[in-house]
């Protein structure tokens, strides 16, 4: 146990202001197009990113007719079903023809449909938290692994990994997404690898252009899911958060086994707090955020009880894991995230190893976009150490 268990600061770091309110988005789906989505749909970021604005303006254009404000609602997800099939049949067209590099951004053009229409989240453990978006999310794959299929010499490789350390509730196998640089194999000498850890909303197939990168060094990518999310095979009742969270938990409890570790946008003490939780619902997430979180850590649709023993039961400070030594460890995110405070980055410099950190004054979750400039060279020259 950690020698203090720390209260909330009285002050934020990303200011009382942008702290206490509520962000205009949250006020309904044309809120949500208008003021929130619709420029990075038009610049094909997150959560767009592979996506086409003239895709989605139609969709959300139906979605402000109707009335349709409750992003978990079967009407939300099923707008968005029939475009994607058509973008689907679209690229099975050109692939038909050969033409494999327009056959790839058509069905990754219908892969980002289907992730926007399973927001703001999903897991299957112990079963399907919402059969509709389930669909979607099952499209996805099945849609992705034909976009995977074209990308040589690095293709998409889905792997089952036994899961050697389940107990309980947990499932006996973890699906991984691996791509590997060409000529990588059993055959050949090893190629460095990244671990990629996704979010709570953020999955295997939605990471292409990271792969992307990693494979342009030399490095191979390997994409799991965390528990509570997705295909996840592990009891969420006994892990925690977002992919940040597991970065740093893995920084320290594995550290023997990884070089390195970038934690972008770390939950790890604060955001468990009543006191953050009482105001994230109203902060940057397109939709509520504490009932996806109450259901990703296995609390069902109970939020009091997430809110009331989410910090003692997952808290890496209160659970001592902060105290103990740590590989390279490098910390990333915007000072105003309203989803992880700064603060749980700001904290682990009081404990265990020395730390690392980039953090971008005024920027939101993760430090998008301009995070990426400070975290590909880091790895970089962690990765030339390790030779």
């Amino acid at each position: 146990m950690a020698p203090d268990a720390r209260p909330a600061p009285r002050y934020w770091a990303m200011g009382a202001a942008a702290f206490e309110r509520r962000m205009p988005h949250h006020a309904g789906v044309r809120a949500l197009w208008e003021s929130k989505w619709r420029e990075p749909c038009r610049r094909s970021v997150y959560p767009f990113h592979d996506g086409c604005f003239d895709d989605f303006e139609p969709v959300f254009q139906d979605l402000i007719a109707r009335d349709i404000n409750d992003g978990t609602a079967a009407e939300y997800t099923l707008a968005f079903l029939p475009p994607a099939k058509s973008l689907e049949r679209a690229g099975d067209e050109a692939a038909a023809k050969g033409d494999v590099k327009t056959a790839s951004k058509l069905y990754l053009r219908a892969c980002c449909m289907l992730r926007v229409a399973r927001f703001p989240y999903i897991t299957g453990f112990p079963r399907p938290s919402d059969t509709i978006k389930w669909e979607a999310w099952e499209q996805q794959k099945q849609i992705y692994r034909k976009a995977g299929e074209l990308w040589s010499p690095s293709p998409l490789t889905e792997v089952l990994i036994p899961h050697t350390s389940a107990t309980g509730r947990d499932r006996a196998t973890i699906p991984v997404y691996i791509r590997a640089p060409p000529g990588a194999g059993s055959q050949h000498p090893p190629c460095p690898a990244v671990i990629l850890l996704t979010g709570l909303d953020g999955y295997r197939p939605d990471n292409t252009a990271r792969s992307d990168e990693f494979l342009a060094r030399g490095w191979a990518a390997v994409i799991f899911e965390i528990p509570g999310t997705a295909d996840c095979p592990a009891d969420p009742t006994a892990c925690s958060t977002a992919g940040g969270y597991y970065a740093v938990r893995a920084a320290h409890t594995h550290r023997e086994s990884l070089v390195g570790v970038v934690a972008h946008g770390a939950g790890t003490h604060h955001f468990f707090s009543k006191e953050w939780l009482a105001r994230a619902d109203g902060h940057e997430y397109p939709f509520r955020l504490t009932p996806a979180l109450a259901a990703k850590h296995g609390y069902g649709d109970n939020v009091a009880a997430y809110l009331e023993g989410a910090q003692g039961k997952f808290s890496l400070l209160e659970t001592g894991i902060l105290e103990l030594p740590s590989t390279r460890l490098l910390l990333v995110n915007g000072t105003h995230d309203g989803l992880m405070p700064i603060e749980d980055s700001m904290l682990l410099f009081e404990y265990g190893s020395p730390k690392e950190a980039r953090f971008f004054t005024g920027a939101l979750h993760m430090g998008y976009p301009m995070a990426n400039s400070s975290v590909y060279p880091w790895m970089e020259q962690v990765m030339a150490s390790a030779k």
